[in-house]
């Protein structure tokens, strides 16, 4: 990137779905243009946890404008994330092809704790500098996240799964305001803050932050109607409630500073709202604009300079995991000297993906801490399930069949992927087989190159000849690629063995 560019965000958020384009300049972000759709995606669920028609109509729409104002943007620049609705809808492998095609960038379905990771790092670039504890809680529309940090680190990140959109849905679904649903509302959301109190109370934190829609909509409401002097306090929630209850219903209430698109959703979010102050020992909180899209931005930002989050964490997970450090300096360096010369002979920019084959050759012995007989599939286990902080579900989940799929039959890994991808299957897998020994050696004389249905391998003679037990495995390797329809042609300088 260049000192002063361009870069986007895009949330794909369960209640509304918002563009934050921005101009960088020496690491600061300016921002230039915004653009807001309450979609209302978590209401687009139907009984069997699909989304219907409707719904996606208005999401690819929605996408569709998007998508003309990103028009032109490297790919590097933009980044979109989708939260809790494409979490938990059946149907979001359907949609996501169509929503990509839509926006004209690929989106990234983020986990719970990732997403609370990011809305606390836009957070707290918006929060004036300090050095006490804070709570972060963003009412999104269909979960709430949850997190404690101090200055620009978050400490202790949670989400729930309970929204604005999903509560006025299931307690409020006529626009009644009664005593006894917003009790129910309040109980439910009370009985899923229990499993967080421990690590969320009023002990691990000094100061109470509010962001995005919920807050910032309970906060206007209370500052211009005169129930509070700023921000959100318990006094304020207990006056509102009475003048909730008063109107009846939803339509009824007659408040300043409450919009239209928030109007809808207000009786679940004040329900959740409730119950935070409640469980966790709030008794005021303030507001802050930074929220999931500005916490993308300096994220983005990070990647590009080399702060990528997802590398600290590959760190972690080594040292958590015991990691052999030497045989994996060894791996991820053959590895990627393989991928290379397949990128090479197909035309491919090796750059694109390596670090995804890099991440697997560091982590595809982790599984060895579970237990040594087919560590490859704990492996793989846990880096499809584990929080891993920087990544997306997309990402942990190729990275998780890259992992899988260095050892043992091919089958298991399915048909119909890339060529690109089963070239860093093969680049990973020949690396592992090469370093069985577990000592530095020089690189293999091998040549790799791409074949019209699969790679054709080439070593010398004498290299072969030494090492025995590595020519046979190769020849069995050949053997796992012909059970899958593949061809892994195999010879040497003068003696054709395949």
């Amino acid at each position: 990137m260049s000192p002063s560019h361009t870069i986007a965000a895009v949330d794909l958020g369960s209640n509304s779905f918002r563009l934050q384009v921005a101009r960088v300049v020496e690491d600061h972000i300016y921002p230039l243009d915004a653009l807001k759709d309450t979609v209302r995606f978590a209401a687009a669920l139907d009984g069997q946890g699909r989304l219907n028609d409707k719904g996606q109509q208005r999401a690819l729409a929605a996408l569709a404008r998007f998508g003309e104002r990103l028009r032109g943007m490297a790919p590097e620049h933009v980044r979109v994330v989708a939260t809790n609705t494409l979490r938990v809808a059946k149907n979001a492998s359907d949609f996501l092809p169509r929503a990509e095609a839509a926006l004209g960038f690929p989106i990234e379905v983020i986990a719970g704790r990732e997403e609370a990771r990011l809305i606390y790092i836009g957070a707290a670039h918006s929060l004036p500098a300090s050095k006490e504890r804070r709570l972060v809680v963003d009412i999104g529309g269909g979960s709430t996240e949850f997190i404690v940090g101090q200055q620009y680190k978050p400490l202790k990140t949670e989400s729930l799964l309970m929204g604005c959109v999903s509560y006025s849905l299931k307690f409020f679904p006529d626009g009644r305001l009664t005593k006894q649903a917003l009790r129910d509302a309040e109980l439910a959301a009370r009985s899923e803050l229990q499993a967080i109190v421990q690590d969320f109370n009023h002990e691990h934190w000094q100061l109470a932050i509010g962001t995005s829609g919920t807050a910032r909509s309970l906060s206007d409401i209370m500052e211009m109607n005169r129930l509070t002097e700023s921000g959100i306090t318990a006094a304020g929630m207990e006056k509102l409630r009475e003048i909730m209850l008063k109107a009846g219903h939803i339509d009824s209430v007659n408040l300043d500073g409450l919009r239209a698109d928030r109007r809808p959703v207000l009786p679940g979010g004040f329900a959740i709202m409730a119950a935070v102050f409640a469980e966790l020992g709030v008794d005021k909180m303030g507001i802050t604009l930074g929220a999931l899209r500005d916490g993308v931005l300096y994220d983005l930002i990070g990647r590009q300079h080399q702060r990528d989050l997802r590398e600290v964490t590959v760190a972690q997970f080594k040292r958590r995991y015991h990691v052999d450090m030497a045989q994996q300096n060894r791996v991820a360096a053959l590895a990627e000297h393989f991928y290379r010369q397949l990128a090479a002979s197909m035309g491919l920019d090796a750059e694109q993906d390596l670090n995804l084959l890099q991440w697997a050759s560091r982590l595809h012995e982790i599984g060895l801490s579970v237990s040594h007989s087919s560590y490859h599939k704990h492996s793989a286990y846990i880096l499809q399930h584990a929080d891993m902080p920087g990544f997306s579900s997309h990402e942990q989940a190729r990275l998780a069949l890259l992992v899988l799929g260095h050892k043992g039959g091919l089958k298991k890994l399915g048909s119909g992927h890339a060529r690109d991808r089963w070239a860093r299957v093969l680049s990973l897998r020949l690396a592992v087989l090469c370093c069985r020994s577990r000592t530095d050696r020089p690189l293999p004389p091998v040549q790799l190159v791409a074949l019209g249905n699969g790679f054709s391998l080439t070593a010398e003679d004498d290299w072969l000849a030494n090492n025995p037990l590595t020519h046979t495995a190769l020849l069995q390797e050949a053997e796992e690629w012909r059970e899958i329809g593949q061809v892994l042609q195999l010879s040497s300088n003068f003696l054709h063995w395949s």
